[in-house]
């Protein structure tokens, strides 16, 4: 989320600017994300602009600079602002990227509130709408892509390399949902997958052998615009990798269980 030219950029050089109020919240840290938040919906704000000060803008929401850089953290944590120190620095209006969501989706994942059965549930329904859409809106230049995917991923294959195997194979998906030219589809499908990946990684190699076959079909109805065959396709590999994917976690958590019952 870099801003790529601070020189050209917006600078907001005095609160005054700004529609910002005196905070009175006992949680003032919140309330001055909350108005942040409110200057750069209604356009006060944009990707790229400089905020005031911190002596100006504590002034202004009559807080202390830790209330304020407490609430410039949780926004910076949020993805909406980039903290910058030296003669510069200052706090920027970032690009918003879908970082936030691939992190709360990690962290929902590794504390157990997705489970392996909901996550590779939700990639089922959701790569169905992607493969529709890729499937009408592919350019030539779109499919050479997945055809260059799939020969890296059998040459991965062939020489054994598990984890290259894997990320080439979840790229493809990647490359599917970037075809639907829709942010939202790409933003959610590369936080599933970034799931995905920590998942995989954790269960080690698992039968896949029917991918790379199916994957050959599907680029048949992919580029026949056969849009029901390429979701038929997909949902039928997908369907099969799940199970894949689960036997080989049941079998990890057993050499665990066993392991840990021998060293007890």
């Amino acid at each position: 989320m870099n801003i790529r030219n601070t020189q050209s950029v917006p600078l907001v050089d005095s609160a005054g600017q700004l529609n910002f109020q005196p905070i009175r919240s006992t949680r003032a840290f919140e309330e001055i994300a909350a108005q942040i938040r409110t200057e750069l919906a209604e356009g006060r704000l944009k990707v790229g602009s400089r905020l005031p000060s911190e002596r100006a803008l504590s002034e202004r929401f009559g807080v202390s600079r830790n209330t304020l850089r407490e609430a410039l953290r949780s926004l910076e944590h949020a993805g909406l602002v980039r903290l910058q120190k030296g003669a510069t620095g200052g706090a920027f209006i970032t690009e918003v990227s879908g970082d936030t969501i691939t992190t709360s989706m990690l962290d929902m994942f590794h504390l157990g509130a997705i489970p392996p059965e909901k996550l590779t549930e939700a990639r089922i329904w959701l790569e169905s709408i992607i493969v529709r859409e890729a499937c009408l809106r592919a350019k030539p230049a779109d499919w050479q892509l997945l055809r260059d995917n799939i020969q890296q991923a059998e040459q991965a294959k062939s020489e054994g390399d598990f984890h290259r195997r894997a990320e080439t194979h979840l790229e493809f998906h990647r490359i599917l949902a970037r075809m639907t030219d829709n942010p939202i589809m790409v933003i959610v499908m590369d936080g599933l997958l970034t799931v995905l990946r920590h998942f995989v990684f954790s269960i080690g190699n698992y039968d896949n052998a029917f991918v790379l076959p199916s994957r050959h079909r599907f680029m048949k109805c992919m580029e026949a615009r056969d849009v029901e065959g390429a979701v038929a396709e997909m949902e039928a590999s997908l369907k099969r990798l799940q199970r894949s994917y689960l036997s080989q976690a049941a079998k990890s958590r057993t050499v665990e269980q066993s392991s840990a019952m021998k060293t007890n």
